[in-house]
């Protein structure tokens, strides 16, 4: 959805100290920083020796954001493709966010987790991520999304299932993501789907963290988190992963925000009427009952009432289907976009 409006947690905790100038001016130090490389146990790239921001000609933006725009880069010495996420690192809020994510980079190792092979301040004092390179792009991005109607119930399936393994990995490390939505989604031209953008998310210290904030992308934020007295009983933090996938696939499957009217841009308020107090939309007879029950349980408005990602995982929308069918239906999705991958 094309509507955001985004609220940043101020009184955020972390522990992490990353090596950003306090007085950042241009060509000050080194004029070519180097990468500080975090060490994968099976890195997907053979990325060697000491990589400086100067071995990596840009190629164009892949995308922009309130915090800083990521870019296609080329390996000047090897070819190899990856993606250069640039941070401001302006404030001290900023500061901690960008803390976070490299934090939780350090700790990730999953297929269905976006791969950070390393992180450097640069000389204007932003921090630049080097990321593994999707060459289908984001979910959001795929031209069936945007023009050719919505997506079919067997591509939604190995959507739903490739990242609820994504999330069932970092909750198992107790991290809570707090923005998925189809543009956090990325894709390779394989068909793997990985979750990106951790600059929202929160590693739960204890059981017990308050993760109700306003933080992420207001339009798929669930209820108790704009309302946590009457939507957040017997509180689990990660069940706001729950119904943000489950409001993505829905999204997915009607080709607008299920939420409003289609192409309605409204304001907060109007979206967290919608979220606290609207009901999805009905879905056609022509829907399968096990698509219908797997959205309605991720869409509990209270979150004790949603299923987890482990349930999930093993409901019949997920598993009780032909796995090669759909893994045929969603590449094909990717192949018929009018955005070919890039070599």
């Amino acid at each position: 959805m094309a509507v955001i409006r985004e609220r940043r947690l101020l009184n955020l905790s972390l522990s992490l100290e990353l090596p950003l100038p306090s007085s950042p001016k241009s060509g000050a130090g080194d004029c070519h920083p180097r990468f500080t490389k975090l060490p994968p146990p099976q890195p997907q790239f053979g990325i060697a020796g000491d990589l400086r921001l100067s071995d990596f000609e840009k190629i164009k933006p892949l995308g922009h954001g309130n915090s800083g725009t990521v870019y296609q880069v080329r390996n000047r010495q090897t070819g190899a493709l990856f993606a250069l996420k640039t941070l401001s690192a302006d404030d001290s809020i900023s500061r901690r966010q960008i803390s976070r994510e490299v934090e939780i980079h350090r700790v990730v190792d999953s297929p269905f987790v976006i791969r950070c092979h390393g992180f450097m301040s640069t000389p204007t004092g932003d921090v630049a991520l080097l990321l593994e390179y999707m060459d289908a792009g984001s979910l959001e991005s795929l031209t069936g999304f945007k023009s050719r109607g919505p997506f079919q119930e067997a591509a939604l399936s190995v959507i739903s299932r490739q990242v609820l393994l994504g999330l069932s990995y970092l909750h198992s490390h107790k991290i809570v993501h707090r923005d998925i939505k189809p543009g956090n989604l990325l894709v390779n031209a394989a068909g793997e789907i990985k979750i990106a953008d951790f600059g929202v998310s929160k590693i739960m210290r204890r059981s017990l963290d308050p993760c109700l904030s306003y933080v992420g992308t207001s339009a798929y934020m669930s209820p108790e988190r704009f309302d946590p007295d009457s939507y957040g009983g017997n509180y689990d933090a990660y069940a706001s992963d729950v119904w943000s996938l489950g409001l993505t696939v829905l999204e997915l499957y009607l080709g607008h925000f299920p939420l409003l009217p289609p192409g309605q841009r409204p304001d907060w308020a109007t979206l967290m009427c919608a979220i606290c107090f609207g009901e999805p939309p009905e879905l056609p007879e022509t829907v399968s009952g096990d698509f219908r029950d797997f959205i309605s349980r991720c869409l509990q408005k209270e979150s004790r009432r949603r299923w987890s990602v482990a349930q999930l995982l093993a409901h019949p929308f997920i598993v009780g289907g032909d796995q090669c069918e759909s893994d045929r239906a969603f590449r094909e999705l990717i192949s018929t976009s009018t955005s070919p991958a890039e070599s």
